[in-house]
């Protein structure tokens, strides 16, 4: 008798055990595959069929798949935006249909696909293209600069130009290309990247052109007596660093800012339920929420009140938080160190001589996680994401591997940042130890 429950209370354990084992497998693994980086290896049936076979055999359960890169060129037959058709001497067929064939290559696998576009960034500064060089240089964003307010492509520093999320020309745009998209072909899920404004090492120094000032006095509710010194100022210290002073509306104007963005992702989530209500509408942000706003994005959900913690938020910041509006959030802990407290030991000394080593815990990947579990509360799946190049730069794999089982342990799932890594260095038996691993 004694022996028979032994072995019941076996089966029962070792039973439990495989089920949370199986239960942790099932987490998604996403793989991104970004449009220009990997524009050759995906430019042919053949190139598509090995690619996600591959992913397939790793672990992945879905692919993201990028269509629009930040110089505003898609790689689908688009009516709308400029089409990519050649990129470092190789040319894609014109009757080459890239999206429905991942479509079609990936459902049969059994993968998840979804389309990833890049928001708002319309323009390549070292290769002046895109739109705001040819048809839109209106759209663009105005920076805020100790010489003065300039387009942004004028500016120095930063790869992409922004266009300016609050002219309805510039949502109307970006908006018609998901419903394009969504009316050529039926994916699984789409992936907003780059829903935010443009910052620099002065913090939310754009959009400050007349359109902006306008619709920030309406949502002050009065006119600005000093613009922009009201938002913030320049100090030159003596050694000539810049340094930015905070003016008496810059907490609402974080605020406005992340309020525009808020409102932009609804009209995005409104605009795909009305064409095909079974896509699944996610947006992909940076997983370091306590500087985050520095961006005018509050991707947390409306249930958590940064102002309790953060000095940099008003009471009212929270009701900008959009995680609910959304079905998934991508959050990238973009972090060299896995642990809090490789992250501390990293800092120390101090960086900063404002800041104690004890404030960088959250510089970790399982810091970053857990903060973004805690501001988006549960009100969606949030998935960890890695960047494979920050573990490629310091040769590194095993730390690649730890990033993922991490993400996997304390979050919903995880998403790996970018095809080209795994595949250009053979990376693939990395993620596969990683994926499994948990």
């Amino acid at each position: 008798m004694n022996c028979v429950i032994a072995v019941l209370i076996c089966s029962l354990t070792f039973g439990s055990l495989d089920a949370a084992a199986a239960q942790v497998h099932k987490k998604p693994a996403f793989l991104w595959m970004d449009a220009h980086a990997n524009f050759k290896r995906l430019g042919t049936e053949a190139g598509v069929d090995r690619v996600l076979k591959e992913a397939k055999a790793v672990g992945f359960t879905g692919v993201i798949l990028g269509l629009k890169g930040s110089d505003s060129y898609v790689v689908y037959p688009s009516h709308i935006a400029p089409v990519l058709h050649e990129l470092h001497g190789f040319r894609r067929p014109h009757n080459y249909n890239f999206p429905a064939v991942v479509l079609k290559e990936g459902h049969k696998l059994g993968l998840k696909v979804y389309f990833g576009m890049e928001e708002f960034q319309e323009g390549d500064k070292k290769d002046h293209k895109g739109i705001v060089y040819t048809t839109h240089p209106d759209w663009q964003c105005q920076v805020y600069t100790p010489k003065g307010i300039v387009p942004m492509s004028r500016t120095s520093g930063g790869g992409a130009v922004f266009v300016n999320p609050v002219l309805p020309q510039v949502r109307a745009y970006e908006i018609s290309l998901w419903q394009e998209l969504l009316r050529m072909y039926k994916p699984d899920g789409i992936v907003l990247d780059g829903a935010r404004y443009p910052n620099s090492k002065i913090i939310d120094d754009a959009d400050f052109s007349n359109a902006s000032r306008t619709a920030f006095e309406k949502f002050i509710g009065y006119k600005i007596e000093k613009w922009p010194q009201d938002i913030f100022t320049f100090k030159t210290s003596p050694d000539g660093k810049v340094k930015q002073v905070p003016g008496s509306l810059f907490r609402k104007w974080i605020e406005w800012h992340s309020a525009v963005i808020r409102d932009f992702i609804r009209q995005v989530r409104d605009s795909v339920r009305r064409i095909d209500p079974k896509v699944k509408v996610a947006d992909y942000v940076g997983a370091w929420y306590p500087i985050y706003y520095q961006m005018g994005v509050n991707w947390a959900s409306r249930t958590y009140n940064p102002a309790k913690q953060y000095s940099w938020a008003d009471p009212t910041y929270y009701r900008t938080g959009y995680a609910q509006l959304l079905d998934e959030m991508f959050v990238g802990t973009y972090f060299y160190n896995v642990t809090e407290r490789g992250a501390v030991e990293s800092h120390t000394p101090s960086p900063d001589p404002t800041k104690k080593p004890s404030y960088y815990w959250w510089y970790s990947v399982d810091g970053s996680a857990k903060i973004a579990m805690r501001v988006i509360n549960g009100v969606v799946p949030a998935y960890g994401s890695l960047y494979v190049q920050q573990y490629l730069d310091k040769h590194n794999p095993k730390q690649f591997v730890r990033a993922i089982r991490a993400d996997l342990r304390l979050t919903d799932g995880v998403m790996i940042f970018d095809l080209v890594h795994l595949d250009k260095y053979g990376w693939w038996k990395y993620a596969k130890e990683g994926l499994e691993g948990n």
